[in-house]
């Protein structure tokens, strides 16, 4: 009887995550950041990449843990071009969740020097299950530096790469190292290049099925991928399909037809990403439902708001008058108001307290006299009747002469609208929860 030989497969090292049978988050630049990857893992991404990351951005960061919500942060100095007239404020390179990402953050690098490479990725490979290497990339910004589609044409310098990055990092830290391509124009050439990419150590290769100068709207060309695969599989290496990818069951449905490990998903998600709920889940979800986890998710991280309003403007459809709203927000809380989150409103302000947006903000102005006030203020509407009454006009009943005595109320512990929070009270202030653990790790296998 003829025995049945096994593949060989690469080992998935200690800390690392095997892409074999997973529909994963492509990494997008600006779209990619934490809310987006937290909200792909809700609604049932397998994994998620990170926006490609420049090595020499990274290189130099601090590593720090946001005290309010337990986010890991790197951040650095900005340079300020050379001016010295105005003190630069630290930039938050990269985030993640330590809790709802553990086993799932695929950091992807931009990078086109070996050193370098390997210098960035060190900073932040204890926090992730895997590195990834761009070399896909056809934007200026990254081929300009020897980046991205450039490493397709220097195939020694990108095999020098990856097999630095798999020695200095990926063995130390027990972490997977990959890479994600485009397929060439002629065949035999993407044949040579991944023959050789696969030889470096890689536990999984992800491509794009188009050639980099094709732009999104061009239609994937997938006639390469069966062969990619078979090389893939021939070295023991998890082969990903990417382009075109729709929904997490068009995903599982081209693993069996090209034979591939696993699917990526990109635009797709930008626009909806309850694209990775399969069908007997209920698939896509209503556009104002995806929009107000979207931005939950935005205010515990605390994102960026500029970072967050670009993918809203993608997220809520512009014809309707709430999109236009929206677009029009300058601020968390202008954004939650426009779009009726009433519930997310608290937590929206204070969030734009501490991005200092509170004075950009016209829904602050309008409403902070209602949801701010003091204590006291509270305590006389919930147990005085009259105080209820009068919507907060009566004073609080006290045993202290100072407060019983006539006069008015005194309003000194009510916030000032428009004041701004020192840098100190911002690093001190622990108002917003760290995410529980439990309920994330529900949230994951929703």
């Amino acid at each position: 009887m003829a025995s049945i030989t096994t593949p060989p497969r690469v080992p998935i090292p200690a800390n690392g995550v095997d892409y074999r049978g997973k529909v994963v988050l492509a990494p997008m630049v600006r779209s990619g950041e934490l809310p987006s990857r937290l909200i792909a893992l809700k609604y049932g991404a397998d994994l998620v990449w990170g926006p490609e990351t420049i090595d020499r951005a990274m290189a130099g960061a601090v590593r720090r843990v946001n005290p309010r919500n337990g986010t890991i942060e790197f951040t650095r100095m900005p340079s300020n071009g050379g001016r010295t007239e105005k003190a630069g404020q630290e930039s938050v390179i990269y985030r993640l969740d330590p809790v709802r990402e553990k086993g799932k953050l695929i950091y992807q690098i931009g990078t086109a020097t070996p050193e370098i490479a390997v210098e960035a990725a060190k900073l932040v490979a204890g926090d992730v299950a895997g590195i990834d290497v761009n070399s896909g990339c056809p934007k200026p910004f990254s081929t300009s530096g020897g980046m991205g589609a450039a490493l397709l044409k220097t195939p020694d310098k990108l095999v020098a790469i990856l097999e630095a990055l798999v020695k200095e990092v990926g063995t130390p830290f027990q972490i997977g190292i990959s890479v994600k391509i485009r397929i060439l124009k002629d065949p035999e050439e993407t044949r040579a290049l991944v023959s050789r990419l696969v030889k470096t150590g890689i536990t999984g290769l992800t491509v794009h099925c188009r050639t980099p100068p094709m732009r999104p709207r061009e239609r994937a060309i997938r006639d390469q991928v069966r062969m990619i695969a078979d090389i893939c599989h021939e070295a023991g290496v998890a082969c990903v399909i990417n382009g075109d990818v729709t929904s997490k069951d068009e995903g599982h449905a081209l693993m069996k037809e090209f034979g591939v490990d696993g699917a990526m998903i990109a635009t797709s998600a930008e626009a909806n990403p309850s694209c990775f709920r399969t069908e007997a889940e209920g698939g896509l979800l209503p556009w104002k439902e995806v929009v107000h986890e979207y931005i939950k998710f935005c205010l515990e991280s605390e994102n960026r708001f500029g970072n967050s309003k670009y993918l809203l403007n993608i997220l809520v459809p512009g014809k309707l008058q709430e999109g236009k709203n929206a677009k029009a927000a300058r601020s968390y809380a202008d954004t939650c108001h426009a779009l009726g989150f009433e519930d997310l409103l608290p937590l929206a302000m204070h969030v734009d307290d501490i991005l200092n947006l509170t004075d950009k903000s016209v829904t602050t102005k309008d409403l902070q006299p209602e949801h701010i006030r003091s204590k006291a203020v509270q305590n006389a509407m919930e147990n005085n009747e009259s105080a209820r009454a009068a919507g907060g006009a009566s004073r609080v009943k006290s045993t202290s002469p100072a407060v019983s005595a006539g006069g008015p109320m005194r309003t000194n512990s009510i916030p000032a609208p428009t004041k701004t929070k020192t840098e100190a009270e911002t690093q001190a202030d622990v108002s917003v929860p760290a995410p529980d653990a439990a309920p994330q790790k529900q949230e994951l296998t929703a």
